[in-house]
This record gives structure tokens, C-alpha cells and sequence, in this order.
């Protein structure tokens, strides 16, 4: 299709004349939007002081793996390890991790992995109530951004927060639910946390056989979400009830 003239430069080149160089500028595509989007919330984790996890953390822990991944892992903080080396999943448990996304033919250039806590919290303990407020919305911000079809969690914590609901693992694990997170309509797939099968070796058969439905879920789409009156909110967890890797 021609041109319009007015969108032409005022300059005119004579006809036979060698063109005049341009710059071209090419729209950005979806995945360096994301990524970009990825990059701007990770400096404003890495500067943020919402809780006094920031006093004590060496390094934040913003996440890591594919902007565009079409399933995001979800724990529950960063440990020793991590906040050490700034990534996600670096010890044990995250070598087992790894393991089982080759398991499925993955690895961690096609997937998310993320934490609802960006700071490790002293001694490993639970998060607590105030810590998840100052930081879920980075989360919920990683969700939007990076738009998974799958959002799995890992272990009772992430699980009870993203699913707004007080059951255990034990009782929901590999039993995945439509949820919204983040604005857009998930699959959310509860797991065992890795950790977990390393303090109980049998449990790596449950996990394996929860991961092995993953391709299946990540071959389907979450249904759009009925018309609500208002828009749907996900619930906390009550404070009270003790939260940890089963």
C-alpha cells in the first residue's frame, strides 16, 4: 500500500538518487514488552523497604526464567542460598527442581519461578502477615506481566495464599483450579514443594506424577471468567494457621 503524503518527510529524494537512510523503528514485540515490564518491577523490588525484611536480606529475590513462560512456579521465600546469589531455587531443593522439569522435557528457560516473598525471611521462618502484605503485589504484578497459563504453586504457602482457601497440600495437590491472579484467568496447580522429597524420599513419586500432568494443563486454555458485578479478589489466609512445605 503507498504511502500517505502526509506522513511523507519533507524532504523530497530525486527520482534515480540513492535513498536517503532512515531509521527504522520496529514495534516492540510482546516478550520485550514483558521483559521490560519484568525489569522495571525487579528495581523497584530491589530498592524496596515496605517491611524490615529489607534491613536483613542480603539480595532481593525478584525471580527468573522466561517473560513470556507459559507456567510460573510460585514458592514461598527465598532461603540461605538464594538470597546469597539473588535467584531463585539454587539449593537442593531447586536441584530437584530441576529434575523434574526434565522429567516433562522442560528446564528453566521455559518457565517462571517466582516467590510470594522477594526477601528471605530470618532463619527460614514463615512469613508473616504484614511481610505478605508489602510484597504480594509484586507478585500479582509478575502474574500480569508474564500472562502463564499455569500458575504452580509450591507447597502449603503459596498454595493457601494464591488459592484463598485454608486446605492443606496433602488434600488439593495436582488438582487444578481456574482462579484469576493478577487480573487475567489461571490454572492454579498445587505441588509439593521440592523440599518436601527431600526430607521424604517417597514423596518424589507423588511429585513426579503431578508434574507429569503438566503439559496436558499447559495445552489448555483457562475458560473466560462469568460476568461478576465486581471484580474477583483473592482472599489471605488467616494469619493463625501454621503454614510450611506440607
Amino acid at each position: 500500500m503507498a504511502a500517505d503524503s502526509a506522513s511523507l518527510s519533507p524532504t523530497i529524494e530525486a527520482v534515480g538518487a540513492a535513498p536517503l537512510a532512515r531509521p527504522v523503528s520496529e514495534p516492540a514485540s510482546p516478550l520485550d514488552d514483558r521483559a521490560a515490564g519484568l525489569r522495571a518491577l525487579e528495581a523497584e523490588v530491589e530498592s524496596c523497604t515496605r517491611c524490615p525484611l529489607s534491613a536483613t536480606r542480603t539480595r532481593p529475590v525478584f525471580g527468573a526464567g522466561n517473560p513470556a513462560a507459559d507456567v510460573l512456579f510460585v514458592g514461598e521465600a527465598p532461603g540461605f542460598h538464594e538470597d546469597q546469589q539473588g535467584i531463585p531455587f539454587v539449593g537442593q531443593a531447586g536441584k530437584l527442581l530441576d529434575k523434574l522439569l526434565a522429567g516433562i522435557d522442560l528446564d528453566r528457560s521455559d518457565v517462571y519461578i517466582a516467590n510470594v516473598l522477594k526477601s528471605r525471611p530470618p532463619g527460614n521462618r514463615d512469613p508473616q502477615p504484614a511481610e505478605i502484605q508489602a510484597c504480594e503485589g509484586y507478585l500479582f504484578r509478575q502474574i500480569a506481566l508474564i500472562a502463564p497459563i499455569v500458575v504452580a504453586t509450591l507447597g502449603n504457602f503459596a498454595t493457601k495464599l494464591l488459592s484463598g482457601r485454608p486446605h492443606g497440600i496433602t488434600r488439593v495437590h495436582g488438582q487444578e483450579q481456574e482462579t484469576t491472579l493478577g487480573g487475567r484467568r489461571v490454572l492454579l496447580y498445587p505441588l509439593y514443594h521440592p523440599a518436601a522429597a527431600l526430607y521424604t524420599p517417597a514423596m518424589l513419586r507423588v511429585l513426579e506424577a503431578d508434574f507429569a500432568k503438566l503439559p496436558h494443563l499447559l495445552g489448555r486454555e483457562p475458560q473466560a471468567a462469568p460476568p461478576q458485578p465486581e471484580a474477583l479478589a483473592v482472599q489471605r489466609p488467616e494469619p493463625a494457621v501454621q503454614l510450611g512445605l506440607f
